[in-house]
């Protein structure tokens, strides 16, 4: 005993010694000194109070987790000492991974000088779940509150047990069961230190919150195995049976929108689920399984299409189509992998599969439930499904709706089998429609000098990523927008040029940028991915074509592509291709965007318009504003430009993205910068720029997604044609576009798809105006 009281003493002693080495060197508060404290005699007090119950000494294992238990006070005083900042992070990593590795020590400490106990055994694992504890916290204030559940499972367990003995009874020994407790510390400390990408971080810390979950599950199940009695047993088949009938009823009454997601959405009565438990109640064990099996599957693989649906009509505002739409999901990844790196997209992907087979798992199981328990109690269950059933047509007959996913006498899931299945009926007929329309003859082919009243002038078709009506009509977006097209309309005034502008209805929203330029290109509505490969399939007639067989040089500048993209010169027909290797470029990404827009202009000029050039026709897409919109170049003089590395150290000075998308307002903010940036960009390379010949075409591609342009918006684009030569915008007089930069809410609206032919009517003159041409 003699040994218990020197132990106390030095732990006692120790802890506030290990504390006022951090208040000198990260300073703590009162709170801090408190929970510290608190923490660490708490710990001592444990192991004096354990050792003698058992009338045993400390063991030399005992003193190594009381170590352990000390630096874990450290943590948590520094932890909080913080409540509303980061903690002081390198001494929270570096005393929390000590800690962790003496968790090797203690058990091998113990096992070769054969005094491990069962005491021993109970202290260490209470030592690692206050720690695991104290880091959950931590990592919560970056991650969200549901990281506690890493920290408060142990303590969840411990207090159940005192309402439900046969929970406290001691577990066996189980290896994997340490291996999961030492994957909680170590991927929190990881998720704690800022190492990771908050994406990669999240994805770490919630694939060790699923092994928590099973290591817990594996636990409970020994638990009620070994302990439970009838009144439990019972208990506990009442709650599967209802977890098991909400699961179901959850995934039919899912509305396929996140705008439609709201309590209200769930207070409705299924029309399926009333068929799947009456076909149950009417059919044999064995068929009835067979039934309940094929329901789950089925019911699982509607409950993606509804996700999916979900996805889609918030990044690119319609349903997913399940015909042309998988084809979309290669370039989505490889927007994934260029924003946040291979390793994390690999690690998303791997849990997307893991969520998909578990979604698989929890529903199949539900419908076996529910169909098995209503079997067994075939009388009361008739009963209740004849009730819902009375319930259900008197709200249809009513149309009694409380929320805008639809109304309460619910067939949703029906109705959304049969909306897919004309969608893909019409799908398939729309495609052999527009093959046909795509292989027929162009009527623009065969014109006699196209492009005559543009002869000899550089034609520029400039996108801007993202440039859509919400950035020129939103009461919060457009007040930044307008100012830059305001003041650029008057600078280039000053310069020598006017401005027209409308909008154009593009065939796409939120995303797949290169259905747009298709569409502007080939003067075909293209939106979808099979529309799309069935035109670089044709000999469509492209606004680049039609310049290079006019004379001009084409070219096409994507400085966001690291691909071969033949369809540029198999299809487009450009002459040259500038990709993001192609411009000098030698500055940092800036997220998804390879390089500002302010460089690829000026590596244009350097490249194709150097003096005494022949005329350029050029598509140039800027790509500054494209999602996440976030870090953002700023403008530098010129002059400085060099090969980009001035740009060096803006990427760290920028908000990231997983930071911005935790607030909608901070992430419309941003987009509206971006748009900004990309503006003042191009409008003063333009307004600098020594050529007198100059047309230049600025227009959007589509509207940013739904987070930005709200639930339901439209998808119009701002255009506006820009030129020197007075009689560029006479030739265009009849479009009745409006002056300047800025299109008002009034202005013209034209589907994107007819700006080609207009635009070559516009300039090529008729047989008869030619016949009076002057020649040159």
């Amino acid at each position: 005993m003699r040994s218990v009281r020197l132990d106390v003493v030095l732990g006692t002693l120790a802890t506030p010694a290990l504390l006022g080495v951090l208040a000198l060197t990260t300073g703590l508060d009162a709170l801090g000194w408190g929970v510290g404290l608190a923490s660490g005699w708490a710990a001592t007090a444990l192991l004096a109070a354990g050792r003698s119950r058992t009338g045993e000494r400390i063991l030399p294992a005992d003193r190594v987790t009381l170590t352990r238990a000390l630096l874990t006070a450290g943590v948590a005083a520094l932890v909080a000492d913080s409540p509303d900042r980061p903690p002081a992070l390198p001494a929270v990593v570096v005393l929390a991974s000590v800690a962790l590795l003496l968790d090797t020590v203690d058990g091998q400490v113990a096992r070769r000088t054969g005094t491990a106990t069962p005491f021993g055994a109970r202290f260490d694992a209470e030592v690692d779940a206050y720690l695991i504890l104290v880091l959950s916290v931590a990592v919560a204030r970056d991650y969200g509150g549901w990281v506690l559940a890493i920290g408060a499972a142990r303590y969840a367990l411990l207090v159940a047990g005192w309402a439900v003995p046969w929970l406290a009874a001691p577990l066996p020994p189980r290896y994997w069961g340490k291996v999961v407790a030492a994957v909680q510390g170590v991927v929190l400390t990881v998720a704690v230190s800022g190492v990771l990408p908050r994406l990669a971080g999240l994805v770490a810390v919630g694939a060790a919150l699923l092994l928590l979950a099973e290591s817990f599950g594996h636990s409970l199940v020994w638990l009620y195995r070994t302990g439970a009695g009838p009144r439990t047993r019972r208990a506990l088949r009442v709650s599967t049976a209802v977890a098991a009938g909400a699961v179901v009823w959850t995934v039919l009454v899912l509305p396929p929108r996140l705008d439609q997601l709201t309590p209200a959405a769930f207070a409705r009565i299924p029309l399926e689920g009333l068929v799947l438990v009456l076909a149950g109640l009417a059919l044999p064990p064995r068929p009835r399984r067979v039934l309940a099996v094929a329901a789950g599957a089925t019911l699982s693989l509607l409950t993606v299409v509804k996700l999916l649906d979900a996805g889609f009509t918030a990044q690119l505002g319609r349903p997913f189509n399940p015909v042309f739409d998988w084809g979309s999901f290669g370039p989505a990844i490889d927007v994934a992998r260029d924003s946040i790196g291979d390793a994390a997209t690999d690690v998303v992907l791997v849990l997307a599969g893991l969520a998909l087979a578990l979604l698989l798992a929890v529903v199949t199981a539900s419908t076996i439930r529910l169909t098995g328990v209503t079997a067994r109690h075939r009388h009361r269950s008739a009963r209740g499904i004849a009730a819902l059933g009375v319930v259900w047509a008197v709200c249809a007959a009513l149309s009694l709706q409380l929320a805008p996913a639809g109304p309460v006498a619910s067939a949703g899931t029906a109705g959304l089998v049969l909306a897919h299945g004309r969608e893909v009926q019409a799908t398939l007929a729309d495609q052999q429609r527009f093959e046909e329309a795509s292989r027929s003859p162009d009527p623009l082919a065969e014109q006699p000098d196209p492009l005559a009243g543009l002869r000899g002038k550089d034609v520029l078709v400039v996108f801007v990523e993202s440039y859509g009506q919400v950035a020129v009509q939103d009461p919060d977006i457009a007040p930044g927008v307008t100012a830059v097209l305001r003041e650029g309309t008057a600078r280039l005034a000053r310069a020598g040029l006017g401005a027209r502008s409308a909008f154009l209805d593009s065939p796409t929203f939120g995303g797949m940028s290169w259905l747009a330029h298709a569409t502007l290109q080939s003067g075909l509505w293209i939106d979808n991915q099979p529309r799309y490969d069935q035109l670089m399939a044709s000999d469509r007639v492209t606004l680049a074509r039609a310049f290079g067989d006019a004379g001009w040089r084409t070219v096409g500048v994507n400085p966001a592509n690291d691909r071969p993209w033949p369809e540029g010169t198999s299809f487009y027909h450009f002459d040259q291709l500038y990709d993001r290797y192609g411009l000098g470029y030698q500055g940092p990404a800036f997220s998804w965007a390879a390089m500002p827009d302010q460089f690829t202009l000026a590596a244009f000029q350097r490249l194709e318009l150097t003096p005494g050039h022949a005329p350029v026709m050029a598509e140039i897409d800027l790509v500054s504003s494209h999602h996440p919109w976030t870090p953002l170049p700023t403008m530098v003089p010129p002059e400085q430009l060099g090969d980009g590395s001035v740009f060096d150290p803006m990427p760290a000075q920028g908000m990231s993205p997983d930071e911005a998308f935790r607030d909608a307002d901070t992430v419309r903010r941003l987009y509206g910068q971006s748009i900004e940036y990309s503006l003042e960009a191009l409008i003063s390379w333009v307004a600098d720029l020594p050529d007198d010949d100059l047309v230049l075409v600025l227009l959007g591609d589509h509207q940013p997604t739904a987070v930005v342009s709200g639930a339901d918006a439209a998808r119009h684009v701002p255009i506006s044609v820009v030129a020197s030569d007075p009689d560029v915008l006479d030739s265009i007089a009849a479009w009745q576009w409006q002056d300047g930069l800025l299109p008002s809410p009034s202005a013209p609206v034209w589907p994107m798809d007819a700006f080609r032919g207009r635009f070559l009517d516009a300039f090529t003159p008729t047989p008869a105006a030619q016949a009076l041409r002057p020649p040159r």
